[in-house]
């Protein structure tokens, strides 16, 4: 129970977690590990309490029925697994709004969290454009040796550099 009380574990031991965990995703479901699919198939069970015939006429909800499934599962598994192991570990959160993001765009708590949220909503649609999000795109598909796989982890790192030199700068910290 101790290695659930840390408050970082080993990244190499956490992606060879993950690998476990897509192997058995393969082996029991036939299907790649993802999870950006489960956020389509809320906003279809959701759509589906408002307007039922417009998700039965639609094409995507014919391929991926909204309901809750083993990747709805896993989403959900995630946010308790996250939550569960902040309060093991006593891990304190971090302020609202840190230093950096404090010295380049204010003190605003509100603003900090809009910006997240817009990232968010610009993440999902991408992943969902793309046809998978990181788990699906980048560690299923390298794991298949795929082309596109290893491709989409390159342009993540590149794209995730460039924004945030392009946010921050050349700052790093701020001490």
């Amino acid at each position: 129970m101790k290695l659930l009380s840390r408050p970082r574990w080993s990244p190499y031991a956490v992606g060879s977690l993950i690998g476990v965990l897509s192997w058995f995703a393969f082996v029991t479901a036939d299907r790649p590990l993802g999870v950006s699919t489960a956020l389509a198939k809320t906003v279809g069970m959701a759509e589906q309490a408002i307007a039922p015939a417009h998700v039965d006429a639609n094409p995507y909800f014919k391929k991926f029925p909204p309901a809750v499934d083993w990747e709805w599962m896993l989403v959900a598994g995630i946010f308790l697994g996250a939550f569960t192991s902040a309060r093991l570990s006593g891990e304190r959160p971090e302020p609202k709004v840190p230093r950096l993001w404090q010295h380049r765009f204010g003190s605003s708590a509100a603003l900090r969290y809009a910006g997240a949220f817009l990232g968010g909503v610009i993440l999902a649609l991408g992943a969902r454009l793309a046809g998978g999000c990181t788990s699906g795109n980048g560690i299923s598909g390298s794991l298949q040796l795929a082309v596109s796989g290893w491709l989409f982890f390159a342009c993540l790192f590149v794209s995730g550099l460039a924004t945030a030199f392009v946010l921050y700068g050349k700052e790093s910290n701020l001490d």
